[in-house]
């Protein structure tokens, strides 16, 4: 979860009176957490949000939908790229079920360029000031999981020598 998806859930929390994040379970792509682990770090970082729900599905987004009987697919939009792309998924989801409405919340521009994949780069090549760098991008639950994965040992969890240390000394 980046802080662009955390901005869109508190958004739509306010218009919707509940909501239910639905966490794609997909073999084809290759994820850093399993998927019970992704919903535990999505739960808390929602943990605030008394009408929020988070549930793991696989299969078609149409179908997760019907599941927690709704009738709104709603997606989170970044660029004119993402939104092409979006276009052409809610046609296809009108063709699958047409009583599903799709809704489109546009990111907020301080979270516009923000991907996952830019983020597990950042995480996996920086080293001075890793942490303080990811507080830009995702929530602090994520912080330490995602360096755990993605850093060897020594740099996920900085010691106290490490961090009392100055250059050249």
């Amino acid at each position: 979860m980046t802080l662009g998806h955390l901005d869109i859930v508190r958004r739509a929390a306010q218009i919707f009176s509940h909501i239910t994040v639905g966490i794609g379970i997909n073999p084809e792509k290759n994820t850093l957490f399993t998927p019970s682990e992704r919903v535990e770090l999505v739960r808390q970082c929602l943990s605030g949000l008394s009408n929020v729900d988070v549930r793991t599905f696989d299969g078609l987004a149409v179908e997760f939908v019907r599941q927690c009987n709704s009738r709104i697919l709603l997606r989170g939009v970044r660029s004119l790229s993402d939104l092409e792309t979006e276009f052409s998924m809610t046609l296809t989801n009108r063709v699958l079920d047409e009583e599903i409405e799709s809704v489109f919340l546009m990111s907020a521009e301080r979270y516009s360029h923000m991907s996952s994949s830019l983020i597990k780069q950042i995480a996996g090549m920086s080293r001075d000031g890793v942490q303080e760098r990811l507080r830009h991008f995702v929530p602090e639950p994520v912080i330490q999981p995602l360096l755990q994965r993605l850093l060897p040992v020594d740099h996920a969890q900085p010691s106290a020598a490490a961090a009392d240390s100055t250059c050249g000394s």
